[in-house]
């Protein structure tokens, strides 16, 4: 570990690399090696993430882990109880932990530690996630050698203070990143993994939607870390470990915004079940919460814009969340403020049309009639 001013320097860095970073995939590659000079590593795996689901989609950085562990990676954070997971993480105060001080010098209670870390000749992990206010807008972990001295409090509290504003560029890239209008599948893409995570079969869309998934290795038998991801978390919730229901929304490499479902189907036997995972085009207000929450809008606010995106007025808005008008039109205008905007034709277009009207254009004839459904009349009244 360096002396303070030093660490002071490292910081700055990695403030400035966070600032010039011209993507997220760069924003990782530019920040990895200033902290490593801080908090040296031989090997790590850094996601972005869902904040509202809090599952990895992209980008994804990998450094020196071995052929197929990066699959058990993710299929562990959801099948094993386990020391420093990201959910409890995301939960704690401190961002940033440990594996070594966590478990107090004794890894062999990790699995994490028996499966993963010490095959690889790893001996500790410090994990962080990357994280504004509540929402976890990225993941970092970083791997240490076995014969290297364990990371320190200083060094999780070093990774602890850079968690934000590494939060802070990820979200502001999520609004600015893509290139709609590639072509793309005609339909959903199907897919069936068995118990283990082997893809079994596929339709011809499904085969489409994978290659343009973040992270898709083209002419490889590899899953993208979001299916990967997503097939781990169907069978969690098939065994009780997990609840709710597996999805996620991503985009996709050339900007449109997709979501994935994933269920799995009781066989005869637990050994036969098959999990079957749709991917298919977002439909606008199931992007809609990502979105408003990237562009920094309160919770409040966030309600407020969705009901504007229904259509509401003024009146109707403040009648249904139990406000003053006046209230509301407060509320508004901050809205307008914070996305740059004059009008509420001009806001829904800016959330739904900017991000995904263009790729649909393509697809869909109806589109200009779709997307005009979602807008209110366009006026500037607050």
């Amino acid at each position: 570990m360096t002396n303070g001013a030093d660490l002071a320097g490292q910081r700055d860095e990695i403030l400035r690399a966070c600032r010039k970073a011209g993507s997220a995939d760069e924003l990782f590659a530019r920040v990895a090696e200033p902290l490593r000079r801080a908090v040296p590593f031989e090997g790590s795996a850094w996601f972005g993430m869902d904040p509202a689901m809090l599952l990895p989609t992209a980008p994804a950085r990998i450094e020196n882990v071995a052929p197929g562990h990066c699959e058990s990676f993710w299929q562990r954070e959801f099948l094993v109880e386990d020391t420093n997971l990201f959910q409890s993480l995301a939960r704690d105060s401190k961002p940033a932990a440990a594996l070594l001080d966590a478990t107090r010098n004794r890894p062999a209670r990790s699995a994490r530690y028996r499966e993963f870390l010490q095959p690889q000749g790893y001996g500790d992990e410090l994990r962080a996630v990357l994280r504004t206010g509540t929402s976890v807008w990225g993941t970092l972990s970083l791997f240490r050698d076995q014969y290297a001295a364990p990371f320190t409090p200083q060094e999780a509290a070093f990774v602890a203070s850079v968690s934000a504003p590494l939060a802070e560029s990820l979200k502001a890239r999520l609004i600015t990143e893509g290139s709609p209008g590639r072509a793309e599948p005609g339909g959903p893409g199907v897919l069936m993994f068995d118990r283990t995570g082997r893809l079994i079969s596929s339709n011809a869309e499904a085969d489409g939607w994978l290659a343009l998934l973040p992270g898709a290795i083209p002419e490889s038998n590899v899953l993208p870390v979001p299916v990967v991801v997503l097939t781990a978390r169907a069978i969690a919730v098939s065994e009780g470990r997990e609840r709710g229901i597996p999805s996620m929304r991503l985009r996709s490499r050339y900007g449109r915004w997709l979501v994935l479902h994933a269920s799995c189907l009781p066989g005869a036997v637990p050994a036969s079940d098959v999990i079957v995972m749709v991917i298919e085009p977002a439909s606008s207000f199931e992007i809609a919460p990502i979105i408003v929450e990237a562009y920094g809008l309160t919770a409040r606010e966030q309600e407020i814009t969705l009901a504007l995106a229904r259509g509401l007025s003024t009146i109707d808005v403040a009648g249904e969340l139990f406000l003053s008008t006046h209230t509301v039109r407060d509320h508004i205008k901050s809205i307008f403020a914070k996305l740059a905007v004059s009008s509420r034709g001009e806001l829904v277009a800016k959330i739904f049309a900017d991000y995904y009207g263009p790729a649909l254009h393509r697809l869909d004839p109806h589109i200009d009639t779709n997307l005009a459904a979602l807008r209110p009349p366009d006026n500037s009244e607050c």
